[in-house]
């Protein structure tokens, strides 16, 4: 809860005369790290003390050695590091009384009465019975006279804020908790390899991931006749010619009767119903592994501030809160009322209310169900409607958007439609490389990096008298454009008054790895890029384990859009990265040399520095080298890399291929509907702005935007938003890299409530 005068206050001071204490619980998420790291970093920042606790609540419980100062240096390195540092124990004891008085005169008499708790739900749940029951487990040990009456006064009142670290993300009220997306990296490395998965969140997204053929999930119980309804559908795909069939089932996947669905009947089922050769594959605990994706840490750092923030902001009113995210806003949400909307979700699955149960598992959940019913279990209709939808790449190739192109192509089928593709952009569709696409054309598209469709960054202008006479030859009703700046369409909303032919409904897809189109906050790509940079950061930074002490400068993609530089600074733990959109000068990078050198005699060994490639004509990958290794000579010595085209490639990431096949499916609905509003005499007529629109994740959903409105929020010269979301994230960079600059507390998140909320129409990201 946002106090009105925070923005007055020294968020340095903040702090002052404060005690928090970080745990980790329960199951390890990959990410926990980054988050103990911001709680640790940011604490210290704040003039708070910081306490790690090791292995969670029992450490808590032990007290000693256990829980020990954190400093500055205690959390370096860490970052790449999956699981929990700090260690995280099932603990037995902190689940009766007499283990909670033990961990209450344990924090009392460390002076510590802010506890920062990154876990499951039954962690957080835990930490709030602790805080309900603090003053009497006061009461009693000064009763005992374990604490001074003075004691107890000065740590009077506990305050709670948890971070949900859970690879399942079955916590309600938050989109996406710290671990899922590393978990969701691992089972897609699995499922591309071969083709059964863990936690219902998981097997959705998967299943959307990889462009399953099936998916059970306990919220959804098949229909009855689902086993001929499921022979019937893997026959179809095999005579179409696919060579692999691929089914995920959830953990706790139940028919209609609740009888647990199992690999095994499932694998006896097609076996002999069908002869198919099958195998089962168990992923287990190959989820909980591994290094956490860039999504994690980052999502990891950007709740560990929060959770200070809002420890620091507490009063004893205050009811404990988790930090969480939705969309890409970081919330602040009551923890009783998430922890009662998730045990909602289990009564309403025993008592069979399944629509109620994907209701209560929220939005997040609920438009991933909808979509993945949408592509999988529909039969392409008899009935054709009579329109023509054709789809084009453009710009410079990335992952993702085969995916995009696959939904929309099934969507456009599923709703009648003939769907044509265009080859090689605006050039392709000038020059007449135009051709039908169908059903299983796209089949194993969604895991595909590139662009099968071949894509140029030729823009339309040049090409009109073509286009529109291809438009015209072709009998096109309507586009989907999926790309990068060029595809912003503007050239082809001006054509339409000299060309009759370009009324048509348009509608662009954002994709590209330098996340710099006007109108959306994401674009498809641009996840998979900044994985493929944190991880080359990461081995960089790992090259030099045992050497002297170094610093690596590398130089990112983006064009003038700082996005990737600022992100991947974010998860890789920069020390500095240089952007175009803030602005800096000789001063600037001399302080930066000289904040290095200062870190660099203490234990810390690593230095990195990014540079997003066009930040500044002048200070050049070369000129910044040259200035670190000149002033760092005897303390550290200097390497350099240029990333490059490594950047738009690779197969993409499970966020990627999520939202592309979000976005596919919404443009192309979008269009239809569209389409019945221009039809008119016969036939399509459309030159309303709104008939043009870029579909983007703004904050908390999908919105369409037309192209002519997002004119005004553009620098064309430059090819970036006039205003970017992220921008915001950077004083959390420089916090994070021991810089004492002021952090910008006036945006912070207010508290919001999850029983009353009405859900949302509009489809969200995650």
């Amino acid at each position: 809860m946002a106090n009105k005068n925070t923005a007055e206050v020294d968020p340095t001071k903040l702090g002052v005369g404060r005690a928090i204490a970080v745990l980790t619980s329960g199951g390890d998420a990959q990410g926990m790290n980054a988050a103990v790291r911001a709680a640790v970093r940011v604490g210290i920042y704040t003039g708070a003390k910081v306490f790690f606790v090791h292995e969670g609540y029992q450490g808590l419980v032990d007290g000693g050695d256990h829980i020990r100062p954190a400093t500055w240096e205690s959390v370096s390195m860490m970052l790449q590091l999956g699981g929990t540092v700090i260690g995280s124990a099932r603990c037995k004891d902190f689940q009766t009384r007499e283990g909670r008085v033990k961990a209450a005169y344990n924090l009392v008499k460390l002076g510590i009465t802010n506890l920062c708790v990154i876990g499951g739900d039954g962690s957080l749940t835990g930490a709030n019975i602790f805080r309900t029951e603090w003053s009497d487990l006061l009461k009693y040990l000064v009763s005992k006279g374990n604490i001074t009456k003075e004691e107890a006064k000065a740590s009077a009142h506990l305050n709670i804020v948890g971070m949900v670290g859970s690879i399942d993300n079955d916590f309600c009220g938050t989109d996406m908790t710290i671990g899922t997306d590393s978990a969701l990296h691992r089972i897609i490395e699995v499922v591309d390899s071969i083709t059964t998965t863990a936690q219902s969140y998981l097997a959705l997204v998967t299943a959307l991931a990889c462009g399953a053929d099936w998916v059970f999930i306990p919220e959804m119980p098949p229909d009855d006749g689902w086993e001929e309804h499921l022979c019937r559908r893997l026959t179809e795909t095999r005579n179409a010619g696919s060579r692999l069939n691929v089914i995920i089932v959830a953990e706790g996947a139940i028919n209609k009767d609740g009888l647990p669905i199992t690999c095994d009947q499932l694998k006896d089922l097609v076996t002999k119903r069908l002869g198919f050769d099958t195998r089962a594959t168990i992923l287990g605990h190959v989820q909980r592994g591994g290094t956490p994706s860039a999504f994690d840490r980052v999502l990891g750092s950007r709740m560990g501030v929060e959770a200070v923030m809002a420890l620091l902001e507490a009063t004893p009113e205050t009811p404990a809160c988790v930090v969480s995210l939705s969309g890409n806003q970081a919330v602040r949400l009551p923890l009783m009322e998430c922890v009662q909307v998730t045990k909602d979700v289990t009564v309403a699955m025993n008592e069979g209310r399944f629509e109620d149960a994907v209701k209560l598992r929220g939005r997040s959940f609920e438009n991933n169900w909808n979509t993945y019913k949408l592509l999988a279990h529909v039969r392409p209709p008899e009935m054709k409607s009579n329109i023509n939808v054709a789809i084009l790449n453009v710009g410079a190739p990335c992952a993702g958007m085969n995916a995009a192109v696959r939904a929309a192509v099934r969507i456009g089928i599923i709703q009648g439609h003939n769907m044509l593709a265009v080859h090689d952009g605006f050039e392709g569709l000038a020059q007449a490389k135009i051709e039908p696409i169908t059903w299983n054309t796209v089949g194993d598209w969604t895991g595909k990096g590139g662009s099968e469709l071949g894509t140029k960054r030729v823009l339309p202008g040049k090409y009109m008298e073509e286009i529109s006479l291809n438009i015209a030859k072709y009998n096109i009703h309507a586009l989907v454009i999926i790309g990068g700046f060029e595809a912003s369409g503007l050239e082809m909303v001006q054509g339409r008054e000299k060309y009759e032919e370009l009324c048509i409904p348009m509608v662009i897809i954002p994709a590209t790895v330098s996340n710099n189109v006007p109108g959306s906050d994401f674009s498809i790509g641009a996840d998979t890029a900044l994985n493929t940079i944190t991880t080359t950061c990461d081995r960089i930074k790992q090259s030099a384990a045992g050497t002297k002490r170094r610093v690596f400068i590398i130089e990112t993609m983006g064009g003038y859009c700082g996005y990737l530089a600022t992100m991947s600074g974010l998860s890789a733990g920069a020390d500095a990265a240089y952007i175009y959109e803030e602005k800096f000068g000789i001063r600037d990078l001399e302080r930066n040399v000289e904040h290095l050198v200062e870190k660099m005699k203490t234990t810390v060994k690593r230095g990195l520095v990014l540079r997003n490639e066009n930040c500044n004509s002048n200070y050049t990958t070369d000129f910044i080298f040259n200035l670190y290794s000149e002033e760092g000579k005897g303390v550290f010595d200097c390497r350099k890399n240029v990333l490059g085209h490594m950047q738009q490639g690779g197969t993409p990431t499970p966020f990627d291929r999520n939202f592309a096949t979000k976005m596919g499916a919404k443009a192309v609905l979008w269009l239809t509907e569209k389409l019945k509003e221009c039809y008119r005499h016969g036939r399509i007529f459309a030159n309303t702005p709104d008939s043009a629109c870029v579909l983007g994740m703004r904050k908390r959903g999908l919105l369409l935007q037309p192209m002519a409105e997002l004119k005004e929020q553009t620098d064309f010269e430059h090819r970036i938003p006039k205003s970017q979301w992220w921008l915001k994230l950077r004083p959390i960079m420089k916090i994070l890299a021991k810089y004492n600059i002021s952090l910008d507390t006036s945006e912070h998140a207010m508290m919001e409530h999850v029983i009353s909320k009405k859900p949302p129409v509009h489809m969200s990201l995650t």
